[in-house]
C-alpha cells in the first residue's frame, strides 16, 4: 500500500470555507468588486478550489523524494549449512 499523502487533505480547506463561512459572511453589504458580499465569497470559495486543486495535482505529478524499497528480500544461506 502506498504511503499515505497528507496533503491531500488541503482539499477540504474549500468545502469548510463553504459550508462553514457562508452563515458568517450571508449579508448583503458590504459590495466586494461590485458584488454582494456573500456572493463574492462563494465566487472567492470556487476560485480557490481551484488553487487548491491545482496544487494537489503539481504535488501528485513530482516524483517521489525517496524510491519505496519493497519488501526486504530474505538472505540467502550456501547450499547445505543450516541456519
Amino acid at each position: 500500500m502506498a504511503r499515505a499523502r497528507l496533503y491531500r487533505w488541503l482539499a477540504l480547506l474549500p468545502a469548510l470555507a463553504i459550508l462553514v463561512g457562508v452563515p458568517f459572511a450571508n449579508r448583503v453589504r458590504p459590495y466586494v468588486l461590485g458584488l454582494p458580499f456573500l456572493m463574492f465569497w462563494i465566487l472567492a470559495c470556487v476560485l480557490l478550489t481551484s488553487a487548491v486543486m491545482a496544487g494537489i495535482g503539481a504535488l501528485d505529478r513530482r516524483p517521489p523524494s525517496e524510491p519505496d524499497p519493497g519488501p526486504a528480500e530474505p538472505a540467502r544461506l550456501p547450499r547445505g549449512e543450516a541456519p
